[in-house]
Order: structure tokens, then C-alpha cells, then sequence
């Protein structure tokens, strides 16, 4: 495979024109942390692998079987330095955060015994929830959670109480794809730490936002998922100290992951092949290893005073706009360019078509997290979503799709009497 190019120094304006997907001046796109676009030298590797190295790995002798291995490997030491993993085999490649989160939910969860605890959130997406309620259906284990704050952070004031000696697990968001909230990584991890716990971090909402550093952060898992980092679809990464995964049984079996078969029995391979049965999305990984080093060459610095800017005038243009309520914090610190909010009068999906008729691309419903759409009071929002190529004139168009629904709701639905004469629903 041939070297990839690289970005040397930030200017959304120049690296937006790197992503062939965002050429229409006319598209604005704030969808990005349901899926990211894919720049050029993504596309360009993903092509370059069809034609090259098409093949199925690991055990195939011929040309393209060992170019095909070559670069999957690769792609698996392009993550582990994204990550800054302790080695290579900590690397497991799965079909996205989801996809690793249910493996380490049924592998670990192999390990735990009827009564032990796992700490969530009422934040969390419910590819972190779900996995962990059908554990306990299976196993006997206990699940506690963390509440909200009334801005939409984890509130770790009942940190102390709810982390108990029998806790064997905290897996937590990194960050909200609601709220936009970041963690408290450090208060999380020692406080973890003081009884014994693991921890596992859903890294979907913040790897897309600079390089990761495990190491750093102190966890024991950590989840994301390729669409988001720049990259394709169907790929995603589960790291995990080596320690831990080499404990772990197999989540699923079949080809790629056996050492040893007879009819009555199996052995398998160590990690991460162990957790890779069946033929893995090879060009997929191959395309996520790019856009991890493309992501790696960007600087971040600039890009994170970039995004900060942006989330702080769209906080700002939806805070002055009557009837717009933000689901999440209203401040900047510790916080994401996720920005989810109400319209009255409205529901979140005659918000977001509304918008695209605008050319403005938003997501509507419960985010899969109904758990906490409810601790709003809400059934649904609608979520603008900035990445590094945003714009101020996608956060422009925003705002004057926003101001002609207004326009047209107090058109058609005037005020009588300070009450408002719709029918409609508020979402």
C-alpha cells in the first residue's frame, strides 16, 4: 500500500475541501456524530485495497492473501498508536462501538458471578445499557447508575455511594452524544481503583475528537466506532489490557480464531484473534487505519478552539431564539460540539425536515437513549453536531432555517392571550 498524504496545519475552509461528500456548498452537515464523512486519502486507501489487495486474511499464501494480511495488520498498528496502546495485540477489530461493547459484555460478563455490581449512567447510549441489562438477565449481576445533573452531567456526587465493594465493572460514556457532557475520567478511575473495579469507556462521541491516550486515562477498555473517526462504516475497535483480554472466552466462534479443533472440542488462538472469528471487514479496517493517521496529523490544538468556538455561538444563537430549549449544558467547559434541543411546537422530526429543506443535515428522535430523554422530560430532540471541516456558515444556516420556522409557526399559530394556539406537539 502506498504512504497516504497528511494535513500539516489546521483551516477548516481548505481541509473541508479534503471531503469529496462536502464539495455542495449547499449541504451543510451537522450530523456528524451519527456519521462522519471520509476524506479523500480514506477513499483513495479504500480503493487502492479493492484493486491491490483484495483477499481474505491470515491464512491465504498467494500474493493478494499476503498483501490483504499486510495491511490489516498494519491497519491494526495504525490504531494501537492512534490509542497509544501498550502493544499491538490489544487491538481488537469489531463492527463498530456497538459490536464492542456487546463482545465485552458477553466475554467479560463470562467472568462475573450472580450479585457482583456494574456501574452505569442514566447517560449512556443504549448500546451501553442494553448489552449490560441482558448480562444481568443472564448472570445474576447487579446494575447501579449514576444520575444526571440538572444540566446534563453525570452527577458524581453519588459516585461514593452507588461504587460499592462488590462493583466489578464501571463502564461509562466519555461523552454524551446528548449532551455533549465529557467525564470525569480521573475522579472515575480512582475512585474505581479504591475497590477493585474495571472500567470501560464508551469512546464513540470523543475519539472523534483527537487522539486517545489509554494509557493516559488510566481505563481498562476503551470503545469506538470508524464511521465517526473519519472513517467507513462497519468497522470499529475494542482495546483492552492484554492482562484482562487474555482471561476473556471468545464471543463468538468459528473460522480465523481456533488454534486447535477435534470433534470433541476446540482450543483458540490468543488475542485479538481470538475475539475476530470469521472473515473481519478487512478493507474497512484498512480504510480506518488511514483516517486514524489523517486524524493524527491534524492539529488538534487549533481544531479544539475551533470547535469550542463554534459550540459557544451555537449555544449562544439557540439560547436567544423563544421557544428553543438545550438539552445539556450551556457553557463550554468539559463539553462537546454535541447541542441537542426542543423547538415548542414542534416535534424533533418536523424540526430537522424543516431544516433540510434548508440544506442543513441534523438528527432527530431519542438518540438511542431514551433513559435520559426521559430525565428531560422529552420523547425526542433534534442534535446538531460540529466536527473539525464545520463551518460558521453551516451554524449560519442553522440559525435561518431555525428563525423561518419560527417565522411560520407564529404566523399560522399566533399567540392569544400569551398562549400559543398550536396543536402541535413539542418534541
Amino acid at each position: 500500500m502506498k504512504p497516504h498524504g497528511s494535513v500539516e496545519s489546521f483551516d477548516a475552509i481548505t481541509l473541508k475541501r479534503g471531503f469529496p461528500s462536502l464539495a455542495n456548498p449547499s449541504l451543510h452537515y451537522l450530523d456528524n456524530a451519527a456519521t462522519a464523512q471520509m476524506p479523500e486519502v480514506v477513499l483513495g486507501a479504500l480503493r487502492q485495497f479493492e484493486l491491490e489487495a483484495r483477499a481474505n486474511v491470515h491464512e491465504g499464501v498467494h500474493r493478494l492473501g499476503r498483501a490483504a494480511t499486510a495491511a490489516y495488520e498494519e491497519a491494526r498498528r495504525r490504531v494501537a498508536r492512534f490509542l497509544n496502546a501498550f502493544s499491538v495485540e490489544e487491538i481488537v477489530f469489531t463492527y463498530g462501538t456497538t459490536s464492542s461493547i456487546n463482545l465485552l459484555a458477553f466475554s467479560f460478563g463470562e467472568l462475573l458471578k450472580p450479585g457482583d455490581e456494574i456501574l452505569l449512567s442514566v447517560l449512556e447510549h443504549h448500546s451501553n445499557l442494553v448489552p449490560w441489562q441482558r448480562l444481568a438477565e443472564r448472570r445474576g449481576v447487579v446494575l447501579r447508575f449514576l444520575k444526571m445533573t440538572a444540566d446534563g452531567r453525570l452527577d458524581l456526587g453519588g459516585l461514593d455511594s452507588e461504587l460499592t465493594s462488590r462493583c466489578r465493572l464501571v463502564a461509562l460514556t466519555h461523552c454524551s452524544n446528548v449532551t455533549g457532557a465529557l467525564t470525569d475520567v480521573a475522579r472515575i478511575v480512582g475512585a474505581a481503583r479504591m475497590v477493585g473495579a474495571t472500567i470501560m469507556l464508551d469512546g464513540a462521541q470523543r475519539a472523534p475528537h483527537a487522539p486517545v491516550d489509554v494509557r493516559e486515562l488510566g481505563v481498562d477498555f476503551y470503545a469506538f466506532s470508524g464511521h465517526k473517526t473519519y472513517g467507513p462504516t462497519g468497522i470499529g475497535v475494542l482495546w483492552g489490557r492484554s492482562e484482562l483480554l487474555a482471561t476473556m472466552p471468545p464471543f463468538m466462534t468459528g473460522g480465523q480464531m481456533i488454534d486447535q479443533v477435534t470433534l470433541a472440542g476446540a482450543s483458540f488462538r490468543p488475542p485479538p484473534r481470538r475475539f475476530e472469528a470469521g472473515t473481519p471487514p478487512i478493507a474497512a479496517a484498512v480504510g480506518l487505519g488511514v483516517a486514524l493517521d489523517f486524524m493524527q496529523a491534524l492539529d488538534w490544538r487549533a481544531i479544539a478552539s475551533h470547535e469550542l468556538r463554534l459550540t459557544r455561538r451555537l449555544l449562544d444563537g439557540l439560547a436567544a431564539i423563544k421557544g428553543v430549549r438545550v438539552l445539556g449544558p450551556a457553557d463550554t467547559h468539559d463539553r462537546s460540539g454535541v447541542v441537542s434541543f426542543t423547538v415548542e411546537g414542534f416535534s424533533a422530526q418536523q424540526v430537522c425536515r424543516h431544516l433540510d429543506r434548508h440544506g442543513v443535515a441534523l438528527r432527530s428522535g431519542h438518540h438511542c437513549a431514551q433513559p435520559l430523554l426521559r430525565a428531560f422530560g422529552v420523547d425526542g430532540a433534534a442534535r446538531a453536531s460540529l466536527a473539525s471541516y464545520s463551518l460558521d456558515a453551516d451554524v449560519d444556516a442553522l440559525f435561518a432555517g431555525l428563525d423561518d420556522l419560527i417565522h411560520q409557526r407564529d404566523v399560522h399559530f399566533p399567540r392569544r392571550n400569551g398562549v400559543r394556539s398550536s396543536n402541535c406537539r413539542s418534541g
